[in-house]
C-alpha cells in the first residue's frame, strides 16, 4: 500500500506527464493541419509537385498521425491514473488487486497492472505493448 506522500509524488509526476503529452499533442495537431501538396502544403500554387516529394509528405503525415494517436493514448492513461488516485485505487493491479511495485510505478506511473498481469494481458492480446498497459 502506498503512503500518502508517495501518492502525492505520483500525482505530481502524472500531472507533469499529462501536460507534456497534451503539449506534444497540440504541436502534432498543428503540424497535421498543414496538408500535403498544393497551397495547403505550403507551395505557391496547386500545381502538383514531384511524386517522390508527395510520397515523402504522405509518409511524414502518416507518422505524425501515429504519433498523435500514441500521445492521445498516453494522455488518456495519465488521466485514468489520476482518476484512480482520486478513487483510492491507485497502485493496485486492476486485474488481480495486488500492489503494483513502486519500481514499476516509477517507470510507468500510469501502470494499471502488476508485471505478472501486464505480461498476461500482453500475451492475450498477441501483440507487444510498450508499457504493457492495454486493457484485457
Amino acid at each position: 500500500m502506498l503512503k500518502p506522500e508517495q501518492i502525492e509524488r505520483y500525482r505530481s509526476k502524472l500531472v507533469a506527464l499529462a501536460r507534456g503529452h497534451d503539449a506534444d499533442l497540440a504541436a502534432l495537431r498543428g503540424e497535421a493541419l498543414h496538408g500535403v501538396g498544393g497551397e495547403s502544403g505550403g507551395n505557391l500554387s496547386n500545381f502538383p509537385v514531384h511524386p517522390a516529394d508527395l510520397g515523402s509528405e504522405y509518409h511524414a503525415e502518416e507518422v505524425g498521425l501515429l504519433l498523435m494517436e500514441n500521445q492521445e493514448r498516453l494522455l488518456a492513461e495519465c488521466d485514468a491514473a489520476l482518476a484512480r488516485i482520486d478513487a483510492g485505487t491507485y497502485g493496485l493491479c486492476q486485474r488481480c488487486g495486488a500492489d503494483i511495485p513502486t519500481s514499476r510505478l516509477d517507470a510507468f506511473p500510469y501502470a494499471r497492472y502488476c508485471i505478472r498481469c501486464a505480461e498476461e494481458v500482453q500475451r492475450l492480446e498477441g501483440q507487444p505493448a510498450p508499457s504493457g498497459e492495454r486493457a484485457p
